[in-house]
């Protein structure tokens, strides 16, 4: 993992961010996801690129998978039928070395994904509908004591607010 920085400055608060949004090819289908606020987002924060699914010792491209929410328990499973909860936790517990070394406050994270969910997340019968929940490292972050918004709402709250 590296920082993202602009500029030489520091001091500037580091943001955990989806691999993905920077450009990061570690999508299930093996794509990124590039958001072009990212640009401006590096003018007054430094970035932290995390994929938890790689982290956890998933592919690049993997099976797609979503959380049972029908179950009481955290479930994990690719679309062929595969138990992969173990790997979602281990992704997120181990990006509690980063954000407690770098200080990390606030995370953007993909919306609908297992993993970066938000708000919303795939309902885990792979039929294309969402429910609202969160992901499971949005849970982990959450419970850590990070602040954790889309890119659409980090973007409104601290960039477009600001300028």
């Amino acid at each position: 993992m590296k920082v993202i920085l602009k500029g030489n400055d520091k001091n500037m608060e580091t943001v955990l961010i989806s691999a993905c949004l920077v450009g990061d090819k570690v999508r299930y289908d093996g794509k990124g996801k590039y958001d072009p606020r990212v640009k401006e987002i590096l003018e007054k924060y430094k970035l932290l690129p995390y994929c938890p699914e790689v982290m956890g010792g998933l592919s690049i491209p993997r099976d797609k998978s979503e959380i049972l929410t029908y179950l009481d328990e955290l479930k994990v499973v690719s679309e062929k039928g595969k138990d992969v909860t173990k790997n979602y936790l281990e992704g997120a517990k181990k990006s509690l070395s980063p954000i407690s070394y770098m200080h990390v406050k606030k995370a953007i994270l993909q919306e609908k994904s297992p993993a970066c969910g938000v708000h919303l997340i795939h309902n885990g019968e792979f039929n294309d509908k969402l429910v609202l929940g969160d992901g499971v490292l949005t849970r982990y972050l959450k419970e850590h004591g990070v602040e954790v918004y889309t890119i659409d709402e980090f973007y409104d709250q601290f960039i477009k607010e600001n300028k």
